[in-house]
């Protein structure tokens, strides 16, 4: 089974009734239409990853985010998210769903689904402060291998590069204002992605597709948990 419109018309409702009563009286449509095929597609994408990053992986229960917010800080107290989502990670890394992407297992592969809100990317978002320094004294030691990383022409042609959501204005204290590796170092994040159509998520070639960027963006994921102590494996 894969995403299908159902998918897109249920979160497109849950966006504009999203409280329980209307939640619950469309359970069964979140199974059947959401949660169902992105169980699926985590176990497809699992045995794809075998073939050429065998120390990811993606189990149904932990790869899945619940479609539960959490309210308890937020002002914003709607109860279910709106779009539907999952995360790759180290397999010796937190196991935990979610905690990947804060930085506590290291960096992997994410992808949602939502209705003209569809995202594919990988690598490390806003790693915690111990991370994130270790990740900026590797780039300091070795600035080429970075800027080899993340300027190779098939990552920046299909994703743009890294994201710049997150890049200081200066180079972080500790390091020289005009160190080799200043472009890196400002960096916070070190994550690419892009993008996709509500064709591209609902299609029967979903799959190879995530497979054919996670590929690409590959290196990049290996870089950082090589740094972090989270080895690459031949197999499993």
């Amino acid at each position: 089974m894969v995403f299908s419109t159902a998918t897109l018309t249920f979160l497109r409702g849950l966006k504009r009734h999203n409280h329980r009563t209307w939640f619950e009286a469309h359970r069964a449509e979140y199974e059947a239409h959401v949660k169902q095929p992105m169980g699926e597609l985590i176990e497809e994408l699992d045995v794809r990853l075998t073939r050429f990053a065998p120390e990811i992986i993606g189990e149904p229960k932990r790869s899945m985010f619940r479609i539960y917010r959490d309210i308890r800080f937020s002002p914003d107290k709607s109860p279910y998210k709106t779009h539907a989502s999952c995360w790759f990670y180290h397999r010796d890394g937190s196991r935990a769903v979610g905690r990947g992407a804060g930085g506590e297992g290291g960096a992997g592969f994410y992808f949602q689904i939502a209705p003209r809100d569809s995202f594919v990317g990988g690598g490390m978002w806003m790693p915690p402060r111990d991370a994130l320094l270790k990740l900026r004294e590797a780039i300091a030691e070795d600035p080429k291998r970075m800027g080899k990383i993340a300027t190779d022409r098939r990552l920046v042609r299909r994703f743009g590069g890294l994201s710049e959501e997150a890049v200081l204005r200066r180079v972080p204290r500790g390091f020289a204002p005009d160190h080799p590796a200043a472009r890196w170092l400002k960096f916070q994040s070190f994550v690419a992605g892009r993008p996709l159509t509500d064709a591209q998520a609902t299609s029967a070639r979903l799959p190879a597709l995530l497979e054919a960027d996670f590929r690409l963006m590959l290196p990049l994921v290996r870089w950082i948990n090589g740094v972090l102590g989270l080895p690459a494996a031949e197999r499993r």
